[in-house]
């Protein structure tokens, strides 16, 4: 069963993460995409200027995890800072100073003004030099990230500018007018114009732009926007969906190889990992346990790679919680713990807007659940986990024991096993899959059994869900490329195994065990 996933749907669901990790509505992004589009085409933008557009709107801010826990700890939630730089011109002392006396307050708990106004004054005196490599940073990783997504070394490039301003003033080189790529002049545009809207209303956000025209954005552009602003502020109103910014793509549709899949899912583990020096690599070690693991507890390869590619993008939530909150050294309050807690139900929502990346999704999102249905964010117990969702929850679980947190420093290898072995006996983690991880992660245990769920092999699985979907023996047969005679007793044996005589009891079976969460169409 081979995956079809095209890259701009990792685009679009790293774009989707961008806007929590920015404090934005969800779909921000995919609005400025379009109307960055069609802007570009009324302005007379060539194919190539359009991809770029395209991609650079969707992308603007995947840089942003860089270093976050830097402006967390001096800002507290950066997220509401990020809320109110966007709107205001950085270059503007008054609009400045007034949005860090609002971040200074929500980090002094409401202390007056005139109480910190000093240590705004301090920090108004080094910004430039404190976020000139903040900044740089974040376009450094911009880049690398497009160019593993494929897209190349001008929309890499490209990536590096969007801190830019017309006027030169703009970090973190300082470029001005012609010197900033089209399509980033134009995508920044778009993407304030959709912000102001958003916050003031069309007819106040046309009135911004035309006040930092020849400033922060092209004059030519402002321009032409203010010619055709009934045109625009219709399209500012829009909400379209994910599959229509999908379906608009320029140019031809790329679809990715398994291998370039993975690679996808990687970019979003390091993007997600990025954001505290504490998770770096976390994702990509749970990827390597779960992977390991399920390969011992016999899943079938597809089981195994939805469940490798789940593992690394489990945390992708993350970035919809505030730094602020995860470099925490003491223990959440209640109100902190159910903002945590989110954070399965965001990786979810993210990934849900694909077919495939939604299964992906699903099976991530379930990677604080317990077997005695103890865990969150939906609480449920062991009949809706399937084998994948078990082993990402064991591999999860003992790789963060093994890795610092702000409130402890990290367990060593053999207490990390114990602490996960507590888990098991307690009901919490699955035995087996507890113990396929503990095996992955280099430690002697006794052998374990070969398949989570009735000693039935991958084959078996496979069968099973054929099964269940109503293929008759001649159809299973067919869709695995087997004989008939094979199939009938691939049947037989799992009928035997799970103790049933009859197709219905075979899928009351699956469906008891949550084992038809995994069917892909072929």
């Amino acid at each position: 069963m081979t995956s079809v996933v095209r890259r701009a749907e990792i685009i679009a669901a790293l774009s989707i993460a961008t806007d929590l990790a920015m404090g934005q509505p969800v779909e921000f992004a995919l609005r400025s995409c379009l109307l960055a589009l069609r802007l570009g085409e009324t302005l007379g933008f060539t194919g190539d200027e359009l991809r770029e557009t395209y991609y650079e709107a969707l992308l603007r801010y995947v840089g942003c995890n860089a270093e976050t826990y830097i402006v967390a700890a001096v800002f507290g939630d950066e997220l509401e800072l990020r809320r109110d730089l966007a709107v205001i011109d950085r270059a503007n002392v008054i609009e400045r100073t007034n949005t860090l006396v609002r971040a200074a307050q929500r980090v002094a708990e409401g202390t007056s003004v005139l109480a910190v106004i000093p240590g705004v004054l301090k920090l108004l005196s080094v910004a430039r030099s404190t976020s000139i490599p903040i900044i740089a940073g974040h376009c450094e990783v911009a880049e690398r990230i497009a160019l593993r997504l494929g897209l190349g070394p001008v929309v890499s490039a490209n990536l590096s500018q969007f801190y830019e301003r017309w006027d030169g003033r703009g970090l973190p080189r300082g470029l001005s007018g012609e010197a900033i790529a089209r399509p980033v002049r134009l995508a920044t545009l778009a993407q304030d114009l959709i912000l102001l809207s958003e916050t003031y209303g069309p007819e106040h956000a046309l009135a911004v732009i035309k006040k930092r025209r020849g400033t922060v954005y092209d004059p030519q552009f402002v321009n032409h926007i203010l010619t055709h602003r009934g045109d625009v502020t219709s399209d500012l109103q829009k909400r379209p969906s994910c599959d229509t910014v999908l379906a608009v793509e320029p140019g031809p549709q790329t679809v990715l190889a398994e291998d370039e899949l993975d690679e996808g899912c990687r970019v979003i583990a390091d993007f997600t990992d990025i954001k505290a020096p504490f998770t770096i690599g976390h994702s990509r070690a749970v990827a390597a346990l779960a992977d390991a693991a399920g390969r011992a507890c016999a899943l079938p390869d597809a089981d195994v790679a939805t469940l490798r590619r789940a593992a690394y993008v489990h945390d992708l939530g993350d970035v919809g919680i505030p730094t602020a909150l995860w470099i925490k050294p003491s223990a959440f309050t209640e109100s902190e713990w159910e903002r945590v807690r989110l954070h399965p139900y965001y990786t979810e929502r993210i990934l849900a807007r694909s077919k495939t990346l939604a299964a992906i999704g699903h099976v991530a999102s379930l990677h604080h659940e317990r077997l005695n249905a103890s865990g969150y964010h939906r609480g449920v117990g062991a009949p809706d986990l399937t084998p994948a969702a078990r082993i990402l929850a064991a591999a999860e679980a003992y790789q963060t024991k093994a890795e610092p947190r702000p409130h402890r420093p990290a367990l060593s290898a053999d207490a990390a096993a114990s602490a996960l072995k507590q888990e098991m006996r307690a009901g919490r983690i699955d035995s087996e899959a507890g113990a396929a991880v503990l095996a992955a992660a280099g430690h002697r245990i006794p052998p374990i059994r070969r398949q989570l769920i009735a000693d039935l092999t991958g084959r078996e699985l496979d069968v099973l869900r054929l099964i269940a979907r109503g293929q008759p023996t001649r159809d299973i047969a067919a869709a695995l490329g087997i004989s008939e005679k094979t199939a009938g007793n691939h049947v037989q044996n799992l009928y035997g195994k799970i103790e049933v005589s009859t197709r219905a009891g075979a899928v009351m079976f699956a469906v008891e065990h949550g084992l038809l969460n995994t069917v892909e169409d072929n």
